[in-house]
């Protein structure tokens, strides 16, 4: 029950999204703090560990002009969330990238992750974006699946390198 209020509350402005799946109601909104334990807990599903409070501290460093993340609630339940982006780089002109999609397990294939997808899409291109990027593990098959069947297309294949701090 206490999972049911967390979604109550409806997100009035023009990002909130409704429609009705099979007699379920679908709410997709900017995320919020108090979203932060059921996002815990779907980054865990994607193989990653974030605690509640890293995810409240990034809610609110995010700077909603270049970065947001929306939620999508079903019959008042976090199933989803999708982190999205403005990129600005000096060799390519500024493109929106989608850094993580999520939805349930078992929730899956009933179209949350296209709408959530679809208002990330629409808030890159409502901050001046001429494309949406999104990068997928070489191992999620699935996804790679899901985004090709959305319309996005394979443009190149890269590997990704990383250097952790001294000390």
């Amino acid at each position: 029950m206490q999972r049911r209020r967390r979604c109550a509350k409806m997100f009035s402005g023009p990002q909130k999204m409704e429609l009705q799946q099979a007699g379920n109601k679908l709410v997709i909104r900017p995320i919020e703090p108090r979203d932060a334990q059921d996002v815990s807990t779907l980054v865990q599903q994607l193989g990653y560990m974030r605690t509640v409070e890293q995810i409240q501290e990034w809610i609110a460093a995010a700077n909603p002009l270049q970065q947001t993340a929306f939620v999508a609630c079903l019959d008042g339940v976090v199933a989803g969330w999708i982190e999205v982006s403005i990129e600005r780089r000096l060799q390519s002109a500024p493109f929106c990238l989608i850094g993580g999609l999520v939805v349930s397990e078992g929730l899956r294939g009933k179209g949350i992750g296209r709408e959530l997808c679809r208002v990330a899409e629409e808030w890159g291109w409502q901050h001046g974006a001429g494309r949406v990027r999104v990068t997928s593990r070489s191992t999620r098959i699935d996804a790679h699946r899901f985004y090709t069947r959305d319309g996005y297309q394979v443009v190149k294949t890269s590997l990704v390198f990383e250097k952790d701090r001294p000390g």
